[in-house]
């Protein structure tokens, strides 16, 4: 931790980082829009001016290797054409190469599959990746064969015209039918390996539907339908836990032991979550394309499990 004194008063937050860390002000702003800096415990903006007494602590990424390898991985593509892919990622792939996963990921698998075609804004560990799911949530992702598309996609989604579908299965018995949960959402100062509500995050906005009820050994569940208006990380987990629903099978936000879970073994790995639909304006041709997918194997023995239990 960094105390800020006399000599540093008035100094922009980004200066401060790259100057005290021996980073480039351009790294110094990613730390800082990532959540790896606080001043006095909350994430400021990069702009942030350094005040007397500021506590300001950085925490640094673990470094990955600074180039990905084309790997021969199976991909199921729903769509493809010059400037994008449509792309249903397994449950358990994860998206780009990091610390504790090097290889294997969706990035090898793409630069396998489209060889040097894929935007560069995401840099040699992101190349062509637009947006993000989890290692364990399946589901619809859209990648950008050029820069072009990169861009143009990446302010839909700034826009909030990117239409983006989950299904997921909480604990418990949801009080409302439908609603909407809008809470800003930052990384946990209490734990780097979460997300949490914070009145310093970024804004946040999810609208869920029950789909069905069940209860099962003793607890209830919900089956549901959300929709995103934004995209933070862990957006739908953190929201539905913030509702006293965490994700069947979310150990990291309050789900996995309940009865049910332990019933179904090695079947649940990771939150009950899938990205089922995705819609976006083409970049080129201005068409509007919507995609979706059926739910995993693994979500339907679930939801069988579920309502075969509940009778």
């Amino acid at each position: 931790m960094n105390i800020i004194t006399n000599e540093d008063v008035g100094k922009r937050l980004d200066v401060y980082i790259s100057e005290t860390e021996g980073v480039t002000r351009s790294a110094a702003q990613k730390l800082i829009s990532t959540d790896n800096v606080t001043v006095n415990g909350k994430f400021p903006a990069k702009n942030y001016r350094l005040r007397l007494g500021d506590e300001i602590e950085t925490e640094l990424p673990e470094p990955v290797s600074d180039d990905a390898i084309p790997q021969n991985i199976p991909l199921d593509i729903v769509y493809e054409d010059a400037d994008l892919l449509v792309v249903n990622k397994p449950r358990g792939m994860v998206v780009h190469p990091a610390p504790g996963n090097p290889d294997g990921t969706l990035v090898n698998a793409l630069l396998y599959h489209c060889a040097d075609s894929l935007s560069g804004i995401g840099g040699v560990i992101r190349p062509g990746i637009v947006h993000r799911i989890d290692k364990d949530t399946s589901g619809l992702l859209i990648v950008a064969k050029n820069d072009t598309s990169h861009l143009k996609l990446a302010e839909q989604i700034k826009e909030h015209s990117f239409e983006r579908e989950y299904r997921a299965i909480v604990l418990g018995n949801l009080r409302d039918d439908s609603g909407t949960v809008d809470a800003p959402i930052g990384r946990d100062i209490r734990d780097r390996k979460r997300m949490a509500i914070s009145a310093d995050g970024r804004n946040a906005r999810t609208h869920y539907e029950v789909l069905e009820r069940f209860s099962a050994m003793g607890h209830s569940y919900t089956f549901v339908r959300c929709i995103l208006e934004t995209g933070r990380t862990h957006q739908i987990r953190v929201h539905m836990k913030s509702l006293g629903h965490p994700l069947l099978g979310d150990t990291l936000y309050g789900g996995g032991n309940t009865k049910f879970e332990h019933s179904l073994g090695t079947l649940l790995a990771g939150q009950c979550l899938t990205a089922s639909h995705i819609g976006f304006v083409h970049p080129t041709n201005g068409e509007f394309l919507r995609f979706d997918c059926p739910l995993p194997d693994y979500f339907l023995e679930v939801l069988d499990k579920l309502r075969k239990a509940s009778q």
